[in-house]
C-alpha cells in the first residue's frame, strides 16, 4: 500500500491523504459505506459511484454463513461491489462480541450513558452491579444467552449450526472473498468487561495479530491490524504500541469505546500518538456527525457505520440541518425536495418529501432505494467537504458552521 498524507491541517490532527492500491485509490478522510452480505442494500454497483462513494466494507462472518461451500465459486466482492470501488471486510472479530457479550450485556460497543445528567455508571468490576443498573434503567435485562465461547485457540459460535473461526481461518475467508483491504482476527470486548478481562482479551488479540500476519498469503491485498485494550488507558496504549510495531499496511481501533463519547475520544486521543503517521487509520462501526467531526479532528482517516444504508430503509433521512423522519404526517403534502439544493441522484430525478412519505406508507421497495441513495450521498459529500476544508485550513471553522447547523435529533 502507498498512502501519502498530502495536506495536514495548520490547527489539528487532521489530514487529507491518498492511498494507493493496485486496484485502485481513494481520497481520505473517507466514509467507508457497509454492505454486510457484499452488496449495499437496495443500490448496484452504478449507483454506488453515483453516490461518490469511495470504498465498500463487507462482514466476514455473514458472507461466510451465507455462501458456505461457494465461497469457492463466489468470484470476489469486486463482482457484486464494482470494479471502481475499493473492498473491505471485517476479520469476524465483531461477532464474537455481538454474539457473546454483546447479547449477554444488552450493550453495543459504545455505552453512551448520559453521564452529564448525573445517571450512575456502574463499575466495570461488578457484574452484579451491571445487571442492577440495567434493571433500573431499562427495567430487566435481556438476559440473551451468550452463543459463542472464546479461547487462546480460536472463538467457537453455536449460532444456529456451530462454526469454529480463529485468525488462520478468518485470513483465508477474506483471501477468498478478495477484498483489497482485510483485517486481522481479534476480540472485542464489551464495554461493561473488567480490566483483567480486556487484559486477556487483549493479550490475546496480540497473539491472533500475529498468526494473523503469518496466515497472509495473497500479495494483492492489504492487511491491518486492531488495537484493542476497552476504555482503559494502559491498555490502548500498550496494544496501540504492540500492533503499531508489527508490519501492518494500516491500523484499526476497535473493540469497546467506552460508556460514553467523552470516552470514546479519550481512547483514540491514547492510541494515535504510537500508531505509524505514515500509515492509514480506521475508526470501526462509527459514523456519526459530531463523531466523525471529532475523530478526523485527531487524525483518523477512515470510519464505517450502518448509520447511512440502515437508517435510510427505516425512513430517517440525514441533511446539514440533520436527520429527519419522513414518515411521519407532516410530509405527506410536502412538495420540496428531500434537501435544498442537494444534487443527489434521487434529489436530482424530482423525488420531493411528499412522493418518498407516500412510497414509505405504500411499502413500496423504492423509498428504501431513494432514501439510501441520498444518505449515501450525503456522507459521501460530508466526507470532500471535510477534506477541502483540510486543503485550506479551515477544518475548525467548517467543523462549528456545520455542526451549528444541525438540530437536537441527529
Amino acid at each position: 500500500m502507498n498512502f501519502t498524507v498530502i495536506k495536514k491541517d495548520k490547527n489539528t490532527l487532521a489530514r487529507v491523504g491518498v492511498f494507493k492500491t493496485k486496484r485502485g485509490s481513494i481520497e481520505t478522510p473517507a466514509y467507508v459505506i457497509v454492505g454486510t452480505h457484499g452488496k449495499v442494500k437496495t443500490l448496484d454497483s452504478s449507483d454506488l459511484s453515483h453516490t461518490g462513494t469511495q470504498a465498500v466494507i463487507s462482514n466476514t462472518y455473514h458472507l461466510w454463513n451465507d455462501l458456505g461451500k461457494d465461497i469457492e465459486s463466489f468470484g470476489g466482492l469486486r463482482k457484486t461491489i464494482g470494479s471502481n470501488i475499493l473492498t473491505m471486510t471485517d476479520s469476524g472479530g465483531f461477532q464474537v462480541f455481538s454474539l457473546g457479550f454483546g447479547r449477554e450485556h444488552n450493550v453495543g460497543k459504545v455505552g453512551f450513558f448520559p453521564e452529564e445528567k448525573g445517571e450512575h455508571i456502574p463499575n466495570e468490576d461488578k457484574f452484579s452491579e451491571i445487571k442492577s443498573f440495567f434493571k433500573t434503567r431499562f427495567g430487566g435485562t435481556r438476559n440473551e444467552k451468550n452463543r459463542v465461547v472464546v479461547s487462546n485457540q480460536g472463538v467457537h459460535f453455536f449460532d444456529g449450526e456451530k462454526k469454529y473461526l480463529d485468525p488462520e481461518i478468518s485470513i483465508g475467508i477474506q483471501e477468498r472473498l478478495g477484498a483489497d483491504i482485510i483485517l486481522a482476527f481479534d476480540e472485542c470486548t464489551s464495554p461493561f468487561h473488567s480490566f483483567s478481562y480486556t487484559k486477556k482479551a487483549m493479550e490475546r488479540t496480540h497473539k491472533w495479530a500475529i498468526r494473523s500476519l503469518q496466515a497472509k498469503k495473497r500479495t494483492d491485498q492489504f492487511l491491518y491490524g486492531i488495537v484493542q485494550g476497552g476504555a482503559f488507558k494502559e491498555l490502548r496504549v500498550a496494544s496501540s504500541k504492540f500492533i503499531g510495531d508489527l508490519p501492518f499496511s494500516g491500523y484499526a481501533i476497535g473493540g469497546s469505546l467506552g460508556n460514553s463519547r467523552r470516552e470514546m475520544f479519550q481512547v483514540i486521543d491514547w492510541t494515535m500518538p504510537y500508531l505509524p503517521a505514515n500509515k492509514p487509520v480506521h475508526l470501526l462501526g462509527i459514523g456519526r456527525i459530531e463523531d466523525i467531526f471529532n475523530a478526523v479532528e485527531r487524525g483518523i482517516d477512515t470510519f464505517d457505520c450502518v448509520i447511512p444504508t440502515r437508517e435510510a430503509r427505516h425512513g430517517s433521512l440525514w441533511t446539514a440541518q440533520g436527520r429527519f423522519d419522513i414518515t411521519k404526517g407532516r410530509y405527506m403534502n410536502d412538495g420540496n425536495s428531500i434537501e435544498e439544493g442537494c444534487t443527489c441522484p434521487a434529489c436530482f430525478a424530482g423525488i420531493t418529501k411528499e412522493k418518498l412519505y407516500k412510497l414509505f406508507k405504500a411499502k413500496d421497495m423504492k423509498a428504501g432505494y431513494y432514501a439510501t441513495l441520498h444518505n449515501v450521498f450525503f456522507f459521501n459529500s460530508l466526507m470532500e467537504k471535510i477534506r477541502n476544508s483540510i486543503r485550506e485550513d479551515k477544518f475548525l471553522e467548517f467543523k462549528k458552521e456545520f455542526l451549528s447547523y444541525l438540530n437536537p435529533s441527529s
